[in-house]
């Protein structure tokens, strides 16, 4: 089996995790639209990608399945779902499978508005969020809303624009910095489908502890388990430390999550615990950052996925952990 992991950035872990699932059975192939990654160091195929939003983008890709034999397709960035789960039946026509959830799920996990909305129609807690300056105001000043309120792009990834507001003089300073990050950066693609002053979001700033869940499910939408972890201290928008956690009350919440979104694979959640009760934030419909604590306590997703596309079983052990681990990232130099 060959696997390829579009844009896969700086996530040299992926690499090696499905290399050593697929052993002398198949190789990893990777791409990304900047060749400066150590992603590529450890690939047995890399290759430079056109950006995602480029009209080639998709062709690109379609001819690199075709001539590499690739048999699986899994994206690494919140950016590349969508595009791929427009495509996803042309890629099944070259024999390609592709790891991502349908363009529904995608669009309720990158507009974070729509992750807010879906979340309060099922019932789930969430905290207070609107969509305008001008309603975030008017919340604050009748009560409704009050100080530090977090401001985020709505269609932001990797904490890009992440701010924490005191007063009004902060919110404007943040709504005008926001404006430009989303401007200019790659966020400006998807942020384009809505109004300019529908692109911020202004979000209560909820005091209690937050957790990153891996929520698995398999190919066909179906729940296989959470995995919860504790996050002790944040990076660049990612975990850096963390403790592997069991939590019936994140557990069960996940779960139901999970039945509601039908998504396949990993999707990555954060969850705050507020006096014993779950609050989501966000839900993002990939490997996140912090899958590699789940990994290194013994859940092994790569290789679920691959028996999944070989229509072989999982056993319930791949996808288990162990419990109380508590594990550090690290930074090392790789020569190029």
């Amino acid at each position: 089996m060959n696997v390829l992991l579009t844009s896969v950035g700086r996530r040299a872990y992926m690499v090696k995790y499905f290399k050593e699932v697929l052993g002398d059975n198949g190789q990893v192939h990777v791409c990304n639209s900047d060749d400066k990654t150590v992603a590529f160091k450890y690939a047995d195929n890399a290759v430079l990608s056109p950006l995602i939003y480029d009209d080639g983008y998709i062709d690109f890709l379609l001819d690199y399945c075709k001539n590499n034999k690739i048999d699986v397709l899994i994206s690494l960035f919140d950016i590349d779902l969508l595009v791929l789960s427009k495509n996803k039946q042309e890629f099944e026509k070259i024999g390609t499978k592709v790891i991502v959830s349908d363009e529904k799920v995608i669009e309720i996990c990158n507009d974070k508005w729509k992750t807010y909305l879906f979340l309060k129609e099922h019932g789930f807690n969430v905290p207070k969020t609107y969509k305008s300056l001008q309603n975030a105001i008017l919340a604050l000043d009748s009560g409704q809303l009050k100080y530090p309120i977090i401001i985020k792009p709505r269609f932001g990834c990797g904490s890009i624009g992440m701010s924490i507001a005191e007063d009004e003089m902060a919110l404007l300073y943040y709504y005008r910095r926001n404006s430009r990050v989303i401007s200019r950066s790659y966020l400006k693609y998807e942020s384009s489908s809505v109004d300019l002053d529908e692109q911020i979001l202004y979000q209560e700033c909820l005091d209690g502890q937050e957790y990153g869940v891996d929520i698995i499910n398999d190919l066909n939408g179906n729940f296989q388990n959470s995995i919860i972890k504790k996050k002790i201290a944040m990076r660049a928008g990612e975990t850096d430390i963390a403790h592997i956690a069991k939590n019936d009350i994140i557990f069960d919440e996940t779960k139901k999550l999970a039945q509601k979104m039908k998504h396949i694979a990993n999707m990555d959640c954060d969850v705050f615990l507020v006096d014993g009760k779950p609050y989501i934030l966000e839900m993002n419909a990939r490997f996140g950052g912090g899958y590699p604590f789940s990994h290194l306590a013994g859940c092994n997703l790569p290789l679920a996925i691959v028996n999944w596309a070989e229509n072989m079983p999982v056993e319930k052990e791949i996808l288990e952990t162990k419990k109380d681990i508590m594990a550090y990232k690290e930074l090392f130099i790789v020569q190029a």
